[in-house]
């Protein structure tokens, strides 16, 4: 499996909203949030870390294709897809609509690589 690693800033004053999305996503909305991602062959991981520099969110996409499974997420036009984009961008400050040309993060080192 294919592992692809993500690092969003929390944009300022939107931790309270972060906290309760991700609430959200693990209680009534949990269903749906696991079946988007078994849609496109994908498992997502989702870790919060504190820096001196803010809270940054940091998501881990396991699969076959992660970064093709990261693409179609972001292009799925369903209410649910809708409601998690408008969170996610009003969150982290970022237009998560736009396409992606290239993967978001580099992997520079392995420990199980050569």
């Amino acid at each position: 499996m294919a592992l692809i690693a993500v690092a969003f800033p929390i944009a300022p004053g939107q931790s309270a909203h972060w906290h309760a999305w991700i609430d959200e996503l693990k209680g009534s909305r949990r269903a749906e949030f696991v079946a988007s991602r078994r849609d496109v062959d994908v498992r997502e991981r989702t870790f919060l870390q504190s820096t001196p520099m803010g809270d940054m969110v940091i998501v881990t996409l396991e699969g076959d294709d992660p970064m093709a499974s990261f693409g179609k997420l972001l292009s799925k036009d369903d209410e649910f897809s809708r409601w998690f984009g408008k969170n996610a961008s009003e969150i982290h400050g970022i237009d998560l609509s736009q396409p992606m040309s290239e993967a978001p993060s580099a992997l520079v080192i392995d420990s199980a690589g050569a």
